[in-house]
């Protein structure tokens, strides 16, 4: 027996001091239940859940951004809706004025109807906004420049590849309403490069001449002065689309394109009924505007099924990273409950023996009695 150093106490608190660390340990695992609460717990497990933590924010922000593509494709397709009901009541119009049985008089009469639903149209082409941006004017259209001050990109297909083309026109020519009064079947373009073949006028709409070419190529310039044997280079950059982030990484994109669906856009910009032949010809234009407004609400919709689909694929990722993040991170409450009560009942046993540990010195004055 031992008086100056009490080896067996040293040994009680040392068990007693590791069961209470114990104790600690679980009651933060139980209070959080989290069963890493810093790195020191599980350094390697710290630094994968993180990464997980950081990855399901991130899709559950883009989950709210393709809900927000959702919303804005709502907006514009209720707007095209209307634009659709405004262009159907001009197609009633134009045919009603093209029955011979009306005069000129009865005709102008149509047509203060026609200059309304037009004017409307635009209005609406023009005030259509989400979260203050413009909708329905090109705003979201794809861009493309041209290396000629009188000649201006009005629009290309999706078809179109992206890069640069050069045109060169033997003839344009404008009347003085700014049309184009070159015939069709006379505009000829005299050398092509880029990245198509097939290529001819296909269409001449007021100061707007369209080329056609193979595998649904299609590029819509908008002339402002005579050409007459001029080359002309267009860049097509294939950008202004709308973009949505619809992951959590960077490339997870989808380009969301609305085009400019304005009278002038349609092809109805100088439609009138003020005669029987003006009458005819609006019928046409009037269902170019429709086939081109149809083709605009498929490609939209489209757009929606896509942001739907990729909302449903992204719940299902949130909901399996989420598992796998918290079988890393949250603790067993049952197990931890007990590892709890058996490092308390050691605790309260490293007390008891440590209080008789210190006990024993005063034992070896009963050799001194």
């Amino acid at each position: 027996m031992r008086i100056n150093y009490n080896a067996t106490a040293m040994v009680a608190v040392n068990a007693l001091n590791r069961n209470d660390d114990s104790v600690s340990k679980s009651t933060e695992r139980l209070s959080t239940g989290l069963k890493i609460n810093r790195a020191k717990d599980n350094p390697s497990g710290y630094a994968l859940s993180r990464k997980m933590k950081a990855q399901i924010d991130g899709l559950m922000q883009a989950n709210d951004n393709a809900s927000d593509g959702v919303n804005i494709i709502e907006t514009a397709d209720g707007a095209l809706s209307e634009i659709q009901s405004m262009l159907q009541r001009l197609n009633e119009l134009a045919i009603k004025a093209s029955n011979g049985t009306l005069s000129d008089n009865d005709r102008s009469n149509i047509n203060d109807e026609v200059v309304q639903l037009k004017e409307e149209i635009q209005r609406v082409s023009e005030s259509t906004e989400f979260n203050g941006q413009s909708l329905l004017d090109g705003t979201f259209d794809l861009k493309g420049y041209t290396d000629n001050i009188d000649v201006k990109v009005f629009d290309y297909s999706d078809r179109v590849e992206i890069g640069k083309y050069t045109f060169e026109f033997d003839l344009l020519e404008l009347d003085d309403d700014g049309n184009i009064s070159t015939p069709i079947e006379e505009i000829e373009i005299k050398e092509t490069t880029g990245k198509t073949s097939g290529l001819e006028v296909s269409k001449v709409q007021g100061n707007v001449v369209t080329l056609s070419g193979d595998k649904g190529f299609e590029l819509s310039l908008e002339i402002k002065n005579d050409l007459t044997a001029e080359a002309v280079e267009v860049d097509v950059t294939g950008l202004g689309a709308m973009t949505l982030q619809v992951g959590a990484n960077e490339g997870q994109v989808l380009d969301v394109r609305i085009p400019d669906v304005g009278i002038k856009a349609l092809g109805i910009e100088s439609t009138d009924v003020l005669t029987k032949d003006k009458a005819l010809a609006s019928i046409d234009e009037v269902g170019g505007a429709l086939a081109k407004l149809s083709s605009v609400r498929s490609r939209i919709g489209s757009y929606q099924n896509r942001l739907e689909a990729t909302i449903s694929s992204v719940d299902v990722t949130t909901e399996n990273m989420t598992e796998a993040f918290s079988g890393i991170t949250d603790v067993d409450m049952s197990e931890e409950y007990t590892n709890y009560s058996t490092n308390q009942i050691l605790t309260q046993a490293s007390t008891s023996v440590l209080a008789q540990a210190n006990e024993r010195p005063s034992q070896v004055l009963q050799l001194l009695q």
